[in-house]
């Protein structure tokens, strides 16, 4: 899995080279800084995490558990 750290560098590097086209074409630059980035790359993470979680298959109970494994019973027998 990508770091968290990667994303943000890759972000601001983004960032940066297009700050810098803006300046060589006389643009206003891109208003932001490194803690407004990291805090959106915590954000996408945490929503993509929340997601995934959710959509998963989590079972808690024993019943689940056990239809868990019979649905998986069920497939391996299908191949």
């Amino acid at each position: 899995m990508v770091k968290t750290e990667t994303i943000i560098r890759t972000i601001v590097l983004i960032l940066a080279l297009a700050n810098q086209a803006l300046a060589i074409c006389g643009k206003e630059k891109i208003p932001v800084t490194d803690d407004e980035i990291y805090q959106l790359v915590t954000l996408i993470i945490t929503i993509g995490s929340a997601l995934w979680a959710w959509w998963k298959n989590n079972s808690f109970t024993k019943p689940a558990i056990k239809a868990d494994e019979y649905l998986a019973k069920l497939r391996k027998e299908m191949k």
